[in-house]
């Protein structure tokens, strides 16, 4: 359906492609991955023709409708955020409006010597319409919002009132609603919450037409992808299998051609030392010219190029009393809405307890109770003995000072730290060379996230709070704090929709309900096996 034929494409100095190659048939479902900068989204626009290669091209077959949903969702307002979606259902969005046309030319008197072309015209029209299914269009577009969690009231109100990720929301199920032959998806689950991401692999499984995504879910991309392009150092390699399979694959090319440059590099050298040792011996001239000949002809085997992860190791945080938090008879209330009512907690040494609800349930409510962000109506929150508290939260993201760089911001907040340890610190988070120059207002959401995550962790505090750290973060990175975090010696309450995540460090489960609170000792994994669901209030 869609082939990029020997593409090159440059950004300015960066060559992003060259002569690459690589093809999506239909049915396919392709994960797309590579480096922060490969290209990943520069190769979109070239399909989706908002850009075109340097040299090469790409070809789609004829008649082929592709959906495309990126970060970018541009303006919506003074629509419900249904008919937003409706209107960008593509062809039968069109056909809808053909339909309002005629309809209003046949009851418009100033036409009625066209009338027999316009009847003739809508029947037409109204054929394409049912073939479409038309007709169940305000039907789909409501499963597919309440899919991705919409309440009643949302789907109706005004899209314009809707928050960024609400409105990202409304950008994909326009895209779901299409069922085009062939959907470009952007990192489609950044924005979604557990349920609704759960409801997309379901629902991605289900599309019969080809698919190229990409996503920093790990356990997202396994569930939904059969194949992986990998774009990295200008080329497309394609990987038949699923993203384990890839990462496995990937390591063992490594290892092979890490193998095959040693030996070659051996032989290289045991050459070129018998070439200096003989060079100045007439007797030995013709066998020293073979082999000089036979180096100038040798394919050179270059070493792997190593994605550079530097692993951060945690200083050992002090330790903290046995009782780190105690919630007793809370209450909690916004406006009329019950969040807690005589709510008791504990969190005890060591504990890493991950909090799961639906959205509303009351999640990063307990989180700002717990960090001290918020008070209760009633009831007590107590921290315990010598903790020393982290908190994450999404707008501690905004306190960050524009004006300074992000070497700058590290070093007020330890000066006493050495240069070298705040080097080596930006570096484990993904600043490396002249990142640290960077200013923060023009950091990415994603590196906001690690800049504040790299100055929470460098003095570790002996408690985390962390309401959806991952959120921003790429694969890379989430691995790096998964390790970490793994090896981290103090308490943890957190919120996270990545169930890799969840599953790696989590030993408890809070679970909130409409029905009540259950605590499940064991992590998220055990508490998958005993439910019998991976997250609470799935859709049936």
């Amino acid at each position: 359906m869609i082939r990029l034929e020997n593409i090159s494409k440059q950004s300015g100095e960066r060559l992003l492609f060259i002569e690459a190659s690589a093809s999506l048939l239909k049915g396919e479902k392709i994960g797309l991955v590579g480096p922060n900068g490969a290209g990943k989204s520069s190769l979109f626009r070239m399909i989706t023709g908002q850009d075109a290669p340097d040299e090469g091209q790409v070809a789609i077959d004829r008649g082929v409708t592709i959906g495309y949903f990126d970060q970018d969702v541009g303006e919506m307002s003074g629509r419900s955020a249904v008919a937003e979606v409706m209107n960008g259902a593509g062809p039968v969005s069109a056909i809808a409006a053909e339909l309002r046309d005629l309809e209003a030319a046949m009851s418009d008197p100033d036409r009625l010597d066209e009338m027999d072309s316009i009847i003739e015209r809508y029947g037409e029209v109204q054929a394409r319409f049912e073939e479409l299914d038309g007709y169940a269009l305000e039907g789909r577009a409501r499963e597919v919002l309440a899919g991705l969690n919409f309440a009643q009231e949302m789907m109706d109100g005004d899209v314009g009132k809707l928050s960024g990720g609400w409105k990202m929301r409304v950008a994909l199920a326009r895209i779901l609603l299409m069922r085009p032959d062939a959907m470009l998806l952007d990192e489609p689950s950044n924005h979604l919450d557990l349920e609704s991401l759960i409801w997309l692999e379901q629902f991605l499984k289900g599309y019969d037409g080809a698919l190229l995504m990409t996503s920093h879910d790990r356990e997202f991309m396994n569930r939904v992808v059969d194949k992986i392009i990998e774009i990295d150092g200008g080329s497309l390699t394609t990987y038949s299998g699923d993203y384990e399979f890839y990462a496995q694959q990937r390591e063992l090319n490594e290892k092979q051609q890490q193998a095959q440059f040693e030996r070659q590099q051996a032989m290289l050298a045991k050459e070129i030392k018998f070439i200096e040792r003989f060079k100045a011996r007439a007797s030995h001239a013709a066998q020293v010219q073979s082999r000089v000949k036979k180096l100038e002809k040798i394919d050179r085997v270059e070493p792997p190029r190593r994605r550079q992860t530097v692993l951060f190791d945690f200083p050992p945080a002090p330790r903290s009393g046995d009782d780190v938090i105690t919630l007793k008879n809370v209450a909690k209330r916004y406006g009329d809405r019950v969040i807690y009512e005589d709510f008791d907690f504990a969190v005890r040494r060591k504990e890493r307890w991950c909090v799961m609800g639906v959205n509303g349930a009351g999640k990063s409510t307990l989180l700002k109770l717990a960090a001290g962000a918020s008070a209760p109506d009633e009831g007590a929150v107590t921290i315990g003995a010598s903790v020393k508290m982290g908190y994450f939260a999404q707008h501690a993201m905004e306190l960050l000072d524009g004006d300074r760089t992000v070497f700058q911001a590290l070093e007020d907040a330890f000066p006493q730290a050495g240069q070298g340890s705040l080097r080596t610190l930006a570096g484990c988070f993904g600043f490396s060379g002249n990142d640290v120059e960077k200013k923060c207002r023009v950091l990415s959401g994603g590196e906001k996230a690690r800049l504040v995550m790299a100055k929470m962790l460098f003095d570790p505090p002996n408690l985390l709070v962390l309401d959806e750290p991952t959120n921003h973060l790429d694969m890379a990175t989430k691995e790096m704090l998964i390790l970490a975090l793994a090896q981290y010696e103090g308490t943890m309450l957190f919120v996270s929709h990545d169930r890799h995540f969840l599953a790696a460090l989590s030993n408890r489960v809070l679970e909130l309900t409409p029905e009540g609170v259950h605590r499940y000792a064991g992590g998220y994994t055990e508490y998958v096996a005993r439910t019998g669901q991976e997250a609470p209030g799935l859709h049936s």
